[in-house]
């Protein structure tokens, strides 16, 4: 089985090659755009593994929830890229992502959505494979709630770009696990799963999940919260 993995849904970009169960990262380089850097390594991954785009079985996706710009970057060049060699792409959340990076039983994975807000998913491990119980969220950290029951461990930047956010986690008892990013590496490794059970769609159905419509706040907005214009 051989899937590229493309995951651009925050700054740190990546792309990854399953190869029947090991896997090759490169990592996007810092300060530049996901436009920019993502399809060079894209083909320096193929190229030091000796192999040409029609070979591989299909292409994932980091899916969302994410940047706007970066979700539509992975999108648009898994697209290409399908549509190109006539192959399926999977599509994959990126905070299914996190989840599975940290591989306990129950995750909630917190993703930084910036305009004061955070996007939330809480995944269930059961039988091997990742469940999310209820929707993917976006809300203020103060609106967030929190899953019920023991042993949910946390994950993601949220915590600690809100602290009222990390305050409401330390009042419930759930601990939290620092530096979990979506990952194209992990990705693979959930593309692979989904590839083995069928799971795939075609190029032109695949789309970003963006959770919310809104890119940016407006002036007025920002004005209200003590920003500039």
């Amino acid at each position: 089985m051989l899937i590229l993995a493309l995951e651009t849904s925050t700054e740190l970009g990546s792309c990854a090659l399953w190869r029947d169960g090991e896997i090759t990262e490169r990592i996007c380089p810092l300060g530049r755009s996901h436009s920019e850097t993502l399809l060079p390594l894209v083909r320096e991954l193929l190229a030091d593994a000796g192999l040409k785009l029609a070979q591989l079985d299909a292409i994932a996706f980091g899916a969302g929830p994410g940047a706007f710009t970066g979700l539509r970057v992975a999108c648009a060049a898994a697209q290409g890229l399908a549509v190109a060699a006539d192959l399926p792409v999977i599509p994959v959340s990126s905070l299914e992502t996190m989840a599975a990076a940290v591989g306990a039983e129950r995750v909630l994975a917190l993703l930084d959505a910036r305009m004061g807000e955070v996007y939330a998913g809480c995944y269930q491990l059961a039988d091997g494979k990742y469940s999310l119980l209820g929707d993917i969220r976006v809300s203020p950290p103060a609106e967030l709630v929190f899953p019920a029951g023991a042993g949910w461990l946390a994950c993601g930047n949220g915590p600690e770009a809100y602290p009222l956010l990390q305050q409401g986690l330390d009042d419930a008892d759930i601990p939290v696990r620092r530096g979990v990013m979506p990952q194209a590496a992990i990705l693979a490794h959930l593309a692979a799963e989904r590839a083995e059970r069928g799971e795939w769609i075609g190029a032109a159905d695949a789309a970003p999940l963006y959770v919310r419509n809104k890119v940016a706040k407006t002036v007025a907005e920002r004005l209200s919260e003590g920003g500039r214009a």
